[in-house]
């Protein structure tokens, strides 16, 4: 019944890659999730005769005396096109929010994905909303009945943004300005406090074929036989996409072989995510991915039996069609490993990451919670750890290519242990490092995090990667 319920979460996930707006994003809605409706998606005119636009937003003043409630805000961190969380100081609400942080839903409108899996426009609507907020010298956030509601997931507020622009008196009402830039469709638009407006913007931006309602191509979005998604998607749903092709976007970290370590940032869940990209023997491959380097990365997920860990595989560059969505290709350059600093217990804890899932009596995608340890999901990722004691020491001696190489135990102050193991080190006369040299000493420590032998532990790569104090 699982595999069964993979399957078709995969079938669904690639008819919304190419769905983009037109069927919006049914698991970030509202309420239940439903399509939007009708009036919400006012059907295309069909005329090409020149439209003089209207502004609706202008047309709608914000009224802090309407009934609703309302909170101004600061942006604590921007998500996507339709969500935000914000930093309020609400008394009704602070018994239920974390640190005065509230996750936002906006309400009557779903943009194209932008944080899972990708959609087109839904790059393009991440960043209006980004820019708008972002350069708002206020926000003030609005409920649309008289109290302030959660969506299905009962974790994110609905609400009516308002941003006020840099050097204006006036608010405008983002939600709104979204529906008529054509950067997503009406969820319920039609029955929420602002509808008339609201369904106008639509009709006006199909009528004009913006964006989600244009047949022309989201200059952003590629389309490709893979699945477009974030390393986030990718490695909290990794059993999903096994033998299929995926594209996601990250930064080259560590040469391993004919492999490399890559990672991206989230920030959602404020963590970095990695995967191994094993790329064969070609040098097209070893540029394009060179540490540093930013890289539209597009392969198939495998199961790599020996190491019990999923890589990418199956590359391909075409010389002859250098713009073809299915190359993996080198997007800039500059880029640096983060070496997230961390604790062994933070390292060996458990945390809540929200995955969207299909519901297939309901056909609709909800979300759900799934704790997953914090090691596995920094597998891949550059991290460092502080002040570990090195109680015991192995050294690899099978005659093999990694004869010399060493497996340190180490522990924190409280006793909690850690496997650091190096690739063969030496120094800078070219001389074998050996296990003496940190055996009952307190290091400091920058690498990657491994799997083995069923356990996590962190690989070093170079002696650099290792302080002794």
């Amino acid at each position: 019944m699982k595999k069964l319920l993979s399957l078709l979460l995969l079938a669904c996930l690639a008819l919304g890659m190419f769905a983009g707006c037109g069927v919006g994003d049914q698991g970030s809605s509202n309420d239940t999730g439903s399509s939007p409706s009708v009036s919400d998606t006012a059907s295309d005119t069909g005329s090409d005769e020149p439209i003089d636009p209207v502004d609706y937003v202008a047309q709608v003043p914000l009224d802090m005396n309407n009934g609703a409630k309302h909170a101004e805000v600061t942006l604590k961190q921007h998500i996507d096109g339709d969500t935000s969380h914000f930093n309020v100081n609400i008394p009704e609400l602070q018994d239920k929010l974390t640190g005065n942080l509230l996750k936002a839903r906006y309400i009557a409108i779903n943009t194209p994905e932008s944080t899972g899996t990708i959609e087109p426009w839904g790059k393009k609507a991440s960043t209006f909303t980004k820019e708008k907020l972002q350069s708002a010298s206020s926000i003030i956030i609005e409920t649309d009945g008289e109290a302030w509601e959660t969506d299905s997931t009962g974790e994110r507020y609905l609400v009516w943004v308002w941003y006020k622009p840099q050097g204006s008196d006036t608010y405008r009402n983002l939600n709104l300005e979204i529906l008529q830039e054509g950067l997503a469709v009406g969820n319920k638009a039609g029955q929420s406090r602002y509808g008339s407006f609201c369904t106008d913007a639509i009709s006006q931006a199909k009528a004009m074929k913006l964006h989600c309602h244009s047949k022309e191509k989201d200059p952003d979005f590629y389309y490709g036989d893979a699945i477009e998604l974030t390393l986030k998607e990718l490695r909290t749903n990794i059993e999903n996409y096994n033998g299929k092709r995926v594209a996601f976007e990250a930064v080259s970290t560590v040469y391993n072989d004919w492999n490399v370590y890559v990672e991206a940032f989230d920030e959602e869940t404020q963590r970095y995510y990695g995967i191994s990209v094993f790329y064969g023997y070609n040098a097209t491959f070893h540029d394009i991915l060179a540490p540093g380097n930013r890289a539209r990365i597009v392969g198939k997920v495998s199961y790599y039996e020996a190491g019990g860990t999923y890589q990418i595989s199956d590359l391909q560059f075409d010389l002859m069609e250098p713009n073809n969505p299915n190359n993996t290709i080198k997007l800039n350059d500059g880029e640096k490993a983060a070496y997230t600093e961390m604790t062994l217990p933070e390292f060996n804890s458990t945390v809540t990451v929200e995955r969207e899932e299909l519901d297939i009596v309901t056909g609709e995608t909800v979300v759900v919670p799934k704790d997953f340890k914090v090691a596995e999901l920094a597998m891949s990722t550059s991290l460092s750890m502080k002040n570990l004691k090195v109680v015991d020491a192995y050294t690899t001696n099978n005659g093999g290519s990694n004869t010399g190489a060493i497996s340190l135990t180490c522990e924190d102050e409280n006793g909690n242990e850690i496997v650091v193991r190096t690739v063969v080190l030496k120094d800078s006369d070219g001389n074998l490092v050996t296990q003496d040299r940190f055996m009952g000493k307190t290091i400091d420590v920058k690498g990657i995090v491994d799997y083995y032998s069923g356990a996590y532990q962190i690989k070093v790569f170079w002696l650099s990667g290792i302080t002794v104090h």
